[in-house]
């Protein structure tokens, strides 16, 4: 047993110095970044942030908003192939195929499927494999795998939060690693396990170790405001992944319910016991539920809180003078903080 007594910090634990800008509005700042990934040498162009493959937020109907917003959506790895053909025969646009991520698990029937849904549509580009836990080696191996049979796929991993991990996951052939164990609004890991990491601290730790290799990391987990997803950007992101800040909507996938007048959306991580039972039948006996399901109000159309979090995003970067996001992290300095915001009528 050993102690780490570095202090290690979360989103709520800082706040952004302003800094002298030359900008004069909002809109000449510019939100899309162009990367060129380490394995699979596919040049993107986009506005980074991702909704999380979970099946209350990675539905086909959350992707064609944020496409045409030119973000991305990781569809969660339970829609059926037929499920997928009807959506790709409706697209008018190869562009479709920048903004989408097949997800997938590390059993045989995710790997199966997998392989069926890119043997049908090669186009796709992004695959993303997604664990809880991705300490294990076998799930290392598994990266292999995946980057042997794929190899001019995008492949993104995780989750992890430390440096070491991510270097051999983008080591192993992964391009993208994803940041975050605990921080999520419906994770219960931390209580369940007691393991977890503040999560700008490791997002800036483990940005660090993949820009170092040439690889990219994707901020999971932890957002509760644009603030936030600035804040992520700030500290070396180079994509942010949401989950609840785009849950509650009109496309958000989850049961619509009203409790005295006001309407709710369900919304729960993927491992709680709703969604176990729903995908599985039940929870494995070996295993606890390490999520919760919640009861969003229902927010509408998906498009005005886009809109709200990438508005937010270029304030940010007026207040530190960025004309671009891909300047943020440079133009960033946190500032340790005891509170966020005057609470008074909140």
């Amino acid at each position: 047993m050993r102690v780490e007594t570095d202090l290690k910090l979360g989103f709520k634990d800082v706040l952004i110095r302003p800094k002298r800008s030359t900008l004069k509005s909002r809109s000449l700042v510019e939100l899309e970044r162009t990367f060129t990934f380490l394995h699979s040498k596919k040049k993107w162009s986009g506005v980074p942030i991702i909704a999380a493959n979970m099946d209350t937020i990675g539905t086909f109907e959350v992707a064609e908003v944020l496409a045409e917003h030119r973000m991305l959506c990781a569809i969660h790895k339970h829609y059926r192939l037929t499920d997928w053909q009807a959506f790709i025969d409706r697209q008018q646009d190869d562009d479709i195929f920048e903004r989408i991520m097949v997800s997938t698990g590390v059993a045989d029937e995710d790997c199966n499927k997998l392989s069926q849904i890119l043997d049908q549509h090669p186009k796709l580009q992004f695959i993303c494999i997604d664990v809880a836990n991705g300490y294990a080696e076998s799930f290392v191996e598994y990266v292999v795998k995946v980057r042997q049979a794929f190899p001019d796929k995008t492949i993104i991993s995780g989750n992890v939060v430390t440096g070491e991990m991510v270097e051999e996951l983008l080591l192993s052939g992964a391009d993208m690693v994803k940041v975050g164990i605990g921080p999520g609004s419906v994770c219960t890991t931390r209580v369940k396990t007691g393991v977890g990491y503040p999560q700008l601290s490791a997002v800036i730790e483990c940005a660090d170790a993949a820009h170092g290799l040439g690889g990219r990391i994707i901020a999971d987990g932890g957002c509760i405001c644009a603030g936030d997803v600035a804040k992520a950007f700030g500290g070396g992101a180079d994509f942010v992944m949401l989950g609840g800040m785009l849950a509650g909507h009109d496309e958000s996938g989850g049961q619509l319910v009203e409790r005295g007048g006001q309407q709710f959306k369900l919304y729960y991580g993927m491992s709680s016991e709703t969604a176990m039972k729903k995908h599985a039948g039940m929870v494995a006996n070996y295993r606890a539920s390490e999520g919760k399901t919640v009861e969003v109000p229902y927010r509408g159309p998906l498009d005005e809180t886009v809109k709200d979090i990438l508005g937010g995003l270029r304030s940010t970067c007026t207040y530190v003078g960025a004309s671009a996001l891909r300047e943020l992290s440079k133009r960033t300095t946190f500032i340790r903080v005891m509170e966020q915001e005057n609470q008074t009528f909140g």
